[in-house]
C-alpha cells in the first residue's frame, strides 16, 4: 500500500468506487480506496434489493435518478464492463388520500424533467402485475424506465475502471484513525500502515458517522436494519409477476419483485431502533407475510431459499450527505437513506467534481449540503420504503 496519495477513499461500495471513477476521469489519479472486507461491495451494497427508480418526491433525487439510470443504460460502454438491468418498471401502490395528493404533485414535478410517469386505477395496476391483490388500494403510479440492476456487477464495474486509470485498491484493509491538523486533514491510519493525504472521502456507508468522529465532526446519520428474503422457485402456475416489475404498497412499505424462478421481498420495521444489527430477524419475517399475502397470495405457500439484512444509513430528512465539512480536505458522502446505490453513479460524479472544481457541473447540490442541518434549510423526501 502506498504511503502518500492524493485522495484517500473510504469505503469500497457503490459510492466509494463511482467516486474512485469519476475522480479518475478528471486526472486524479493518485487514488488509494480502503475497504475494510475482503470484497468490494460486501456492505449495504450487495445488501439490497438492487431497485431503481426515478419516482421520488425531491426533485434533486430525482435529478440524480435521471442521470443514474443513462449510465445504468450505457454502462458497458461508458464504463467498461457488463451489468445485468432489466426496466420493467416500478408500481407503488397508494391507500391513502393524503399519500395519493403527495404523489400526483410528484408526477407532475417529475414530468416536467421528463420523465413518463403514469397514475393508473388499480384494475390497470393489476394488468401489469399478475396475481396482485389491489383492496383497499386507491391507485397506482408506474414508470417503466425504472428497473432492477445488480449491485455487484455495478460496483466491480466502477471499480475496475478506477483500476485500470491508476487508483489503487486496498482491501482487508481497516481505517483506524483520520488525523487532521488545524482543521484540515493530513493522514489516514489503517491496519496496513499510514497514509499522508490531503483530502479524505468518507463513503463508509453505514459508519460514515464513526469515520465523521475520527476526524471529530458529528455526521446526522443512523444505521437502520432492513431485511429480504427470496422464496424458493414456486410453481409453474402460480399467480406471480413473470417480469422483474417493482410493487410497493406505500402505506406499509412491503415491496416484492420476481428474482428468478422465486420472488424476492421485504418490508421496513417502523418500530426497529438504530443499530449495526445483520442479523436475521425470523420473527419479523411472520409480520411482513402476514401483509405479503393479502397483495400476494401467491407467497402464502412459498418456503424461504435465502434471507439476508443489511443497514440503511438514515439522515433526519431522508437525503443524502454530498460535499465538503467543516473540516478542509475531509469529504463525505453517505445518508442516503436506502436510494444509495440507485445514485451512485450521479452522486460520485457530483462530489468528484465538487472535489476537483469546487462546485459540480450542471448540478445544484445545495440540497446535500452537510450545512443544511444547521441553516435550517432541509427538504424531505417522502418516497422512502
Amino acid at each position: 500500500m502506498k504511503e502518500t496519495a492524493e485522495v484517500v477513499i473510504i469505503g469500497g461500495g457503490c459510492m466509494g468506487t463511482s467516486v474512485a471513477y469519476n475522480l479518475t476521469r478528471l486526472g486524479i489519479k493518485d487514488i488509494v480506496l480502503v475497504e475494510r472486507e475482503q470484497l468490494l461491495g460486501m456492505g449495504s451494497t450487495g445488501r439490497n434489493a438492487g431497485g431503481v427508480r426515478h419516482q421520488f418526491s425531491n426533485e434533486a433525487n430525482v435529478k440524480l435518478s435521471i442521470e443514474s439510470i443513462r449510465l445504468f443504460e450505457h454502462f458497458s460502454e461508458e464504463v467498461g464492463y457488463e451489468i445485468d438491468f432489466r426496466q420493467d418498471g416500478y408500481l407503488f401502490l397508494i391507500s391513502n388520500e393524503n399519500d395519493l395528493g403527495d404523489f400526483r404533485n410528484s408526477i407532475e414535478m417529475q414530468r416536467r424533467h421528463g420523465v413518463g410517469v403514469d397514475l393508473l386505477t388499480p384494475v390497470e395496476a393489476q394488468r401489469l402485475a399478475r396475481g396482485l391483490e389491489v383492496d383497499g388500494v386507491l391507485a397506482a403510479t408506474f414508470c417503466a424506465a425504472d428497473g432492477i440492476v445488480d449491485p455487484n456487477g455495478v460496483t466491480i464495474g466502477f471499480g475496475k475502471a478506477a483500476q485500470r486509470s491508476g487508483a489503487q485498491i486496498c482491501r482487508e484493509t481497516e481505517v483506524t484513525s483520520v488525523k487532521t491538523d488545524t482543521g484540515r486533514v493530513k493522514s489516514v491510519q489503517t491496519s496496513q500502515g499510514l497514509i499522508s493525504t490531503p483530502i479524505v472521502v468518507n463513503a463508509a456507508g453505514p459508519f460514515v458517522r464513526d469515520i465523521g468522529r475520527m476526524a471529530g465532526i458529528e455526521l446526522p446519520v443512523l444505521p437502520y436494519r432492513r431485511h429480504i428474503f427470496i422464496t424458493e422457485p414456486l410453481r409453474p402456475d402460480s399467480n406471480a409477476p413473470s417480469s422483474k416489475i417493482m410493487v410497493i404498497d406505500f402505506e406499509t412499505t412491503f415491496y416484492f419483485h420476481r428474482e428468478g424462478a422465486g420472488m424476492l421481498f421485504g418490508m421496513s420495521d417502523k418500530d426497529e431502533p438504530s443499530s449495526y444489527n445483520t442479523t436475521v430477524s425470523w420473527e419479523l419475517l411472520e409480520k411482513i407475510t402476514r401483509t405479503a399475502v393479502k397483495r400476494l397470495p401467491a407467497l402464502a405457500d412459498a418456503g424461504i431459499a435465502h434471507a439476508w439484512a443489511g443497514l440503511y444509513e438514515v439522515t433526519p430528512d431522508a437525503m443524502p450527505i454530498i460535499g465538503k465539512t467543516p473540516i478542509d480536505g475531509l469529504y463525505v458522502i453517505g445518508g442516503f437513506s436506502g436510494h444509495g446505490f440507485q445514485h451512485s453513479p450521479a452522486a460520485g460524479r457530483v462530489l468528484a467534481e465538487t472535489i476537483v472544481f469546487g462546485r459540480a457541473d450542471n448540478f445544484d447540490a445545495s440540497p446535500f449540503s452537510l450545512d443544511r442541518f444547521s441553516l435550517g434549510s432541509i427538504s424531505i423526501e417522502t418516497n422512502v420504503v
